[in-house]
């Protein structure tokens, strides 16, 4: 009973298999016949007119898939913005006055360096010039 179900299961995923393999077979060939079914020399041509049409910009120099991944550096997230709070105000506070660095402290906080220099100009931690 059990073993039946079983047996039809692993039947049925062989199936689902070997149905999978054929689509992937067929889509790869009718994606591969595209440029010339459409008159294009090459797979390069064909994509030109593509971002042609759809008013899609070349970007070089980047990776597929990360196209509007922001500033910096390719493939690293971006970091939530943090909220300046006054206990966060207070503590970059003891931190100047312990002698901290600026980086030091927004690394102890998790907070940018110019959220710590503008933290310390507000409170009037910094020397004028």
């Amino acid at each position: 009973m059990v073993t039946d179900k079983m047996k039809e299961l692993e039947a049925a995923r062989a199936k689902l298999a070997a149905l999978e393999q054929s689509i992937q077979g067929e889509l790869h060939k009718e994606l591969a016949g595209l440029p010339t079914k459409y008159g294009f020399a090459s797979a390069e041509d064909f994509l030109a007119a593509v971002r042609a049409a759809t008013g899609a910009k070349v970007r070089r120099g980047r990776k597929p898939g990360k196209a509007g991944a922001g500033k910096g550096a390719p493939g690293k997230k971006r970091r939530k913005r943090a909220v300046i709070t006054e206990a966060t105000r207070g503590e970059v506070k003891k931190l100047v006055e312990a002698g901290k660095t600026g980086s030091e402290i927004s690394k102890t906080l998790g907070i940018s360096l110019p959220s710590v220099q503008n933290i310390k100009k507000a409170l009037g931690l910094v020397k004028k010039r």
